[in-house]
């Protein structure tokens, strides 16, 4: 890249615009810098941020890693001066290279060119400026990560927080993440005549005013999707509504169906329709095309209206009556229950009701990515300690909902690279438009959560891990685990770090279903579950034995190319009955109140 005295670059270094047209630019974007400067102020004065700081560790946790680390190095002061010697030698050799790289115009070797992606431009390697910012940021996180990693007296759970906000720290200083150490941005920005960095702004501001004034970085174009036209377009019917949910029917696909009819509880933090994006990748249409008669609930986006809605009405107004009524229409005495995620631990706990009711209306039961077992908190740990609890109640006592940008950015922060800085570099550092990406779309039209069932969810489940241990109380009895005891079959997925296969396999093994079977799909929490057969992407693993251990199991699993799915439907094929004429959507006592998806799912997430 080559700029001449214009101060515009084109193709090999030539000038593309004569000086009169770059200062007609330079005044039109000043002016529309000074117009999205107004609207910046204006943003940021609608904010309403959380009544705590809910990504942040209290200061104690810090102050007891700094005295720990002291007492460390005074006892031990020789480890302390290796330290100090080895960090600081490394910090000269770095500015010496850099200083002799500069005099001499020589490029620098690309024999160490980083594996990091946030690294891929070549200057980061063969420019002597930023190779040093890369060398220098790469020293700085090691010293960081040994100084954390070497703290051996604190609490466990306390190491394990301050090495997640210690992660958070070095990953937010990475020098990608400011303009002026981004070769990217500034190689865009010159090429663009500063049109890159009018645009990021732009972006910028356009995030701001469409959450009030919260910082949300827009992952996709939500103008690319519209349900029902381009996603969630598989044909059917709302067949019921109440408050809580809409019952939806699917229409069938093939001549007979299976008598015993599917119900799907999705996870209500998001939308249902991550299994009802385009048509090749729609779970529901797939299954639809095995057979089956398919209900799914659509989850209401609650507001403050329903503040006082808890784990009772899910469970009696969700699962149960969407149960019941499936039952109705289809007049099948037994249902086949699917619960994802969140969906699955509550199914787990409506199987155990049902067992001290006597309730013998779910055949078998389907979990995918489920905890049972929150004992092992996992990559959760500093988000569920007391401290940062006690700011989610804040907030709810405030807002009556846990508001969904809360939920998805402490989600997101698990990910930051990936789901924070490396989105907000390419708006607004680069200028770049969000992708038209049908998972991102999904991944950010959230979903609030009322203020009951969050605390009986972090307090009850996730913090005293009720429900596997003493019993969880529910709908006036105390519902155990254990109690669980329909035919099952869990699916997993190795790389999930919402829902650990090893801890799901933890929990599942704690059931007594003398019928159940464990899948390990490859990938991670979405892309595991969503994996149509037509993709051939990724395998699963399958292991008869639970005697043993999660380690044990996937030991001695065997290995299958390609989706679960099949796997699933041969499972399910025995457990639903006999081939029965299709059905269509609802009956004279469930006429059709819309069409899929329905009007629930429209529901934007509230401020």
């Amino acid at each position: 890249m080559a700029t001449d005295q214009s101060g515009s670059a084109g193709k090999d270094g030539e000038n593309t615009s004569d000086p009169g047209e770059i200062r007609d630019r330079m005044t039109a974007n000043l002016a529309r810098v000074e117009e999205l400067s107004q609207r910046f102020i204006a943003a940021l004065a609608r904010r309403n941020p959380p009544n705590a700081v809910l990504n942040s560790p209290g200061q104690d946790l810090f102050a007891k890693a700094a005295a720990s680390y002291w007492s460390e190095a005074i006892e031990n002061p020789a480890k302390l001066y290796e330290h100090q010697v080895s960090y600081w030698s490394e910090s000269v050799r770095h500015f010496v290279e850099a200083q002799r790289l500069m005099l001499t115009g020589e490029a620098a070797s690309q024999d160490d060119a980083p594996k990091d992606k946030r690294f891929a431009n070549p200057l980061w390697s063969t420019h002597p400026y930023f190779r040093y910012i890369r060398e220098q940021y790469e020293l700085n996180a090691k010293a960081v990560t040994d100084a954390i990693g070497e703290i051996d007296d604190l609490d466990p759970v306390e190491k394990k927080r301050l090495d997640y906000f210690s992660r958070q720290i070095v990953d937010m200083l990475a020098p990608t993440n400011f303009l002026g150490t981004n070769p990217d941005a500034l190689e865009k920005a010159v090429e663009t005549d500063g049109e890159s960095l009018v645009k990021g702004l732009e972006n910028l501001v356009a995030d701001l005013e469409a959450n009030d004034g919260e910082m949300v970085v827009r992952l996709a174009d939500e103008n690319a999707f519209s349900l029902g036209e381009n996603i969630a377009t598989t044909p059917g019917k709302v067949v019921f509504r109440n408050e809580l949910m809409e019952l939806i029917q699917y229409a069938p696909a093939t001549d007979e169906v299976h008598e015993i009819p599917i119900v799907i509880f999705p996870p209500w933090i998001n939308k249902f329709y991550i299994l009802d994006l385009k048509a090749q990748n729609s779970m529901i249409k797939w299954i639809t095309e095995q057979g089956y008669t398919l209900f799914v609930v659509s989850w209401v986006n609650p507001d403050t209206s329903h503040a006082d809605i808890g784990l009772e009405q899910y469970v009696e107004d969700g699962y149960m009556t969407a149960i019941r009524e499936a039952k109705a229409i289809t007049g099948a005495a037994k249902v086949n229950a699917v619960g994802y995620c969140i969906a699955g631990t509550t199914l787990a706990l409506t199987l155990a009701l049902m067992k001290s009711r006597g309730d013998s209306s779910i055949n078998s039961a389907t979990f995918f990515t489920a905890l049972t077992d929150f004992s092992n908190q996992g990559e959760f740990t500093p988000f569920l300690q007391d401290d940062f609890v006690n700011g989610i109640e804040a907030e709810i006592d405030a807002q009556g909902i846990l508001r969904s940008f809360i939920l998805g950015r402490t989600m997101s922060f698990l990910r930051s690279n990936d789901l924070i800085y490396s989105p907000a570099i390419r708006s607004y550092m680069m200028g770049e438009a969000p992708p038209a990406f049908d998972l991102l779309y999904w991944n950010g039209d959230g979903a609030n959560l009322p203020g009951r069932m969050t605390r009986q969810y972090l307090r009850g489940l996730c913090q005293k891990n009720a429900f596997a241990a003493e019993g969880f109380d529910l709908l006036g009895q105390t519902l155990k685990l254990s109690d669980v005891d329909v035919p099952l079959m869990a699916i997993t997925c190795e790389t999930d770090h919402i829902a650990p296969w090893k801890d799901c396999f933890r929990g599942m093994s704690q059931t007594k279903s003398k019928d159940r079977t464990f899948i390990v799909s490859q990938s991670g929490h979405i892309a595991g579950i969503v994996n149509p057969p037509s993709k051939k992407k990724y395998g699963h693993y399958t292991n008869g034995d639970w005697s043993g251990g999660a380690d044990d199991w996937k030991e001695a699993a065997t290995f299958h190319e390609g989706s679960w799915w099949p796997r699933w439907e041969a499972w399910l094929r025995p457990r639903s009955g006999d081939m029965v004429p299709a059905r269509e959507p609802g009956d004279s006592d469930h006429p059709a109140l819309a069409d899929a998806p329905g009007e629930y799912v429209r529901r934007r997430a509230s401020r």
